[in-house]
């Protein structure tokens, strides 16, 4: 009962924080840059589903893990992606006005695309699934939360400036918390399954970093853009992941959902494993 209530509102601040750093011009920047959006929406909205489905199939996961990497697919990114566009010098203004239209898109596409991979990895044995009720829920806890952030930077801009260090900083402890709490519950599956789920989800993550990045190129995006375009469809928010995998099937025990496991050992893997390799494909193509 406590991780019911605990995870979807440190996910409800997680993603006020990501609000409190977007203004209006950041979603203007969507009818400024088309093409960037248009290449960056296709690669995170259809490419990444498609070849997580490809992967988990090719891996041979679980009904219930491959369902849990298609979760994980469909997550936006998340104020990480903003973060590291910065330290690899891609176009951090790009980065933070994708992720905020990503991050309210993802209401419609996440319940659509997961329901229909339930249904086809799980069949009978898939927990029933109301998909209004969860772009509804998903409403309540990524975009309204993300709206009111917007508006509270808008009005209290004095305020927004002196909170914004203290939340993100909260904003982490909670991650932290909730992903070792995916873990514990977890943990003899997280063992079990690291052997799979560890290449799939590397396999994942390089395959849309290599697609983000020369699919930007051979529409003649600048590298800055290629760059930014590569993270934010390389990269997710493991911690949306997490919530909506336990929203959807939650233990009896109140332990987190083996649905998400995969945005668990993803979290890890993302910044032990991926990011040094982040490091290095940004420093090779800015050359």
């Amino acid at each position: 009962m406590i991780l019911d209530i605990l995870l979807p509102l440190s996910l409800v601040f997680i993603m006020f924080s990501l609000g409190l750093g977007l203004t209006i011009e950041n979603f203007k920047d969507v009818i400024r840059e088309p093409k960037a959006f248009t290449i960056g929406l296709i690669n995170q909205m259809l490419l990444l589903p498609l070849f997580a489905f490809i992967i988990v199939t090719l891996f041979g996961l679980s009904p219930e893990l491959a369902v849990g990497m298609i979760i994980l697919a469909c997550c936006p990114g998340g104020v990480t992606t903003n973060v590291i566009t910065k330290l690899a010098k891609g176009d951090t203004a790009l980065s933070i006005s994708f992720t905020a239209v990503v991050s309210i898109a993802t209401v419609i596409t996440m319940p659509l695309i997961v329901g229909l991979s339930m249904q086809h990895f799980m069949g009978q044995n898939a927990p029933e699934i109301n998909i209004f009720s969860l772009g509804l829920t998903m409403v309540l806890i990524t975009a309204l939360p993300v709206g009111i952030g917007l508006l509270v930077h808008s009005k209290f801009k004095e305020f927004t400036k002196s909170f914004e260090p203290i939340a993100d900083k909260i904003s982490t402890v909670l991650f932290i918390i909730i992903l070792i709490g995916a873990l514990t519950s977890e943990w003899d599956a997280f063992i079990l399954n690291l052997n799979l789920l560890a290449p799939a989800i590397i396999s994942l993550i390089f395959i849309m970093l290599f697609i983000g990045y020369n699919s930007s190129r051979i529409f003649k995006m600048s590298k800055k853009r290629a760059i930014t375009v590569a993270i934010e469809s390389g990269i997710q928010n493991g911690t949306v992941g997490i919530t909506i995998g336990n929203l959807i099937y939650n233990h009896q025990d109140g332990g987190l959902s083996i649905l998400s496991l995969p945005s668990g050992v993803y979290s890890i893997l993302m910044y032990f494993v991926c990011l040094p390799f982040v490091y290095w494909f940004v420093k090779h193509n800015s050359k």
